[in-house]
């Protein structure tokens, strides 16, 4: 795997992606429900959606606590949507086809890519090259402190984070309001990490 100060992606094509889950505690406890990709061609300035898809159970063999998860009471996907959505078998092949040796960050990779697509059943470590973590850069850009002794600043939800960037701007189109869907939340963070490559706030 290769982080913050390594080559530059080919092209200069980065991949976000952003999930959606049952839960904070990672798998196999929680699932992720909801996967969307933005690829960002920082040579251009320009993102654009590459993958998005709600991912399918048998809802049905769910506990109580899968089954009214936050995601469910918060957003507007349902547990209707999960049951007819494709199966996670087939996501995980359409991801491993789309981001194969491909580079690749999240905002915040210890929870989407360290409790869920590095963890079985996703076992996706080594499929695409990890960049460093949006969500670690923009830590040092908002400078909210921190409540803790030791840790000078906390780090920033996705949503704070873009409104410091942009402020009245809105280039994911958002409307004001994150809608804590993949696809959306992928957007987000990719024009935050373009426009903190700009700043020269963040490097690949």
């Amino acid at each position: 795997m290769t982080s913050a100060g390594a080559d530059p992606p080919v092209g200069g094509e980065i991949y976000v992606l952003d999930t959606e889950t049952t839960g904070l505690n990672g798998a196999p406890a929680d699932v992720v429900v909801d996967v969307g990709v933005c690829a960002v061609d920082v040579a251009r300035g320009t993102v654009r959606d590459a993958y998005s898809s709600i991912v399918g159970y048998d809802v049905g063999e769910w506990d109580r606590g899968r089954r009214e998860a936050w995601i469910f009471q918060n957003t507007d996907l349902t547990l209707e949507m999960v049951a007819a959505a494709p199966p996670r078998h087939r996501v995980d092949a359409d991801l491993r086809a789309l981001l194969r040796g491909r580079s690749l960050t999240t905002y915040n990779i210890p929870f989407d890519l360290g409790k869920f697509l590095y963890r079985e059943p996703w076992s996706m470590r080594g499929v695409f090259e990890e960049r460093a973590d949006i969500m670690k850069a923009a830590t040092e850009v908002c400078k909210l402190p921190s409540q803790y002794y030791g840790v000078r600043y906390r780090f920033p939800t996705l949503e704070r984070a873009y409104s410091m960037a942009f402020g009245d701007g809105d280039p994911a189109g958002i409307g004001g309001k994150q809608d804590h869907r993949a696809l959306s939340d992928a957007r987000m963070a990719s024009h935050l990490m373009l426009k903190m490559i700009r700043d020269g706030d963040y490097s690949p």
